[in-house]
């Protein structure tokens, strides 16, 4: 474990996660990462700064361009893809900033280059890093966001959510915790209303 190293990576991320809520995002996937971590093995010193650093390249794109190249359905694939080319840029400046070990960088670099658009996953490190990032979407907060921005209603988001379980995530630990936080999701929207979460 590199707990300070992370908290330095975390901090030169910084000024690159104040949009597209990133900032939430990166520390709510990390949890999720964290805790398949706990079930399945793998090299967290690639894992944890890989969730950290992914989503860097948002910042690129104009913020009324960005729900175009994420969510049910990509309008603007090429802008999903800028996103993942200028996150490796700005990864690579960062993880040289702190000396980080040239091998594990390479990693990080090719997980954070293909992880929306490459739909396989190229090692078991890369499996944690699309688990965890796609289960943001499932939490409290994520959740509410994405229904938000594409405005749909709770319930059926997340019926939808339920049936890209088997889709979306690769490792069993992350399928576990999808379904929890749907039945989550699901029982908040039943309490609320059509209102939703």
């Amino acid at each position: 474990m590199m707990e300070p190293v992370y908290d330095q990576l975390l901090e030169l991320a910084a000024p690159y996660l104040d949009t597209r809520d990133n900032d939430l995002h990166v520390r709510t996937a990390r949890q999720f990462a964290e805790r398949i971590l706990e079930q399945v093995q793998a090299d967290e010193d690639i894992v944890i700064p890989a969730i950290l650093l992914h989503d860097l390249g948002w910042k690129m794109i104009p913020e009324e361009l960005q729900s175009t190249a994420y969510g049910p359905v990509i309008q603007d694939p090429e802008l999903n893809r800028k996103h993942e080319v200028e996150g490796v840029r700005l990864a690579r400046d960062i993880l040289q900033q702190v000396n980080y070990d040239p091998a594990k960088t390479k990693e990080i670099l090719t997980i954070i280059d293909g992880h929306d658009s490459r739909p396989v996953a190229l090692s078991v490190n890369d499996q944690i890093v699309k688990d965890a990032d796609k289960l943001w979407r499932l939490s409290e907060k994520g959740f509410r966001l994405f229904q938000r921005t594409f405005g749909i209603p709770p319930m059926e988001f997340a019926e939808w959510f339920s049936q890209q379980v088997d889709r979306w995530f690769f490792t069993d630990a992350a399928k576990v915790i999808a379904r929890q936080e749907i039945a989550n999701r699901k029982a908040e929207v039943a309490r609320n209303g059509s209102k939703g979460t």
